[in-house]
Order: structure tokens, then sequence, then C-alpha cells
């Protein structure tokens, strides 16, 4: 099982780049469980996105 859980400031900025993610996981053959939230800040001042995965063998 693989889960994705994706952080971000902004979701139209991040979808016309989120393809290269999702052609990284098709080329090794994962088809994660994938929730995106966009959230008003994160962590780091200027961050735009955060990614949380959750691999299980």
């Amino acid at each position: 099982m693989v889960r994705i859980g994706v952080y971000t400031t902004d979701v139209d900025a991040l979808f016309p780049h989120y393809g290269v993610i999702a052609g990284r996981l098709a080329a090794a053959g994962v088809a994660p469980t994938t929730t995106m939230l966009c959230v008003a800040r994160l962590a780091i001042p200027g961050q735009l996105i955060e990614l949380d995965g959750t691999a299980v063998a």
C-alpha cells in the first residue's frame, strides 16, 4: 500500500506541475491513493508544497 498526502498553499499553481509527480510514480509502477489539501500556510515561510508519504510492504 502506498499513500501520499499533498499539502499546498496554492492548488491552482500546483496542478500544472503535478503531472511530474504522477509520471514518476507511474514509471515506478506505483498508483498511490492521494489526498490533496489546500492550506493557509506551511511550516517554512515561502514553502508552497509539502508531501507526506506512507508505504507498507
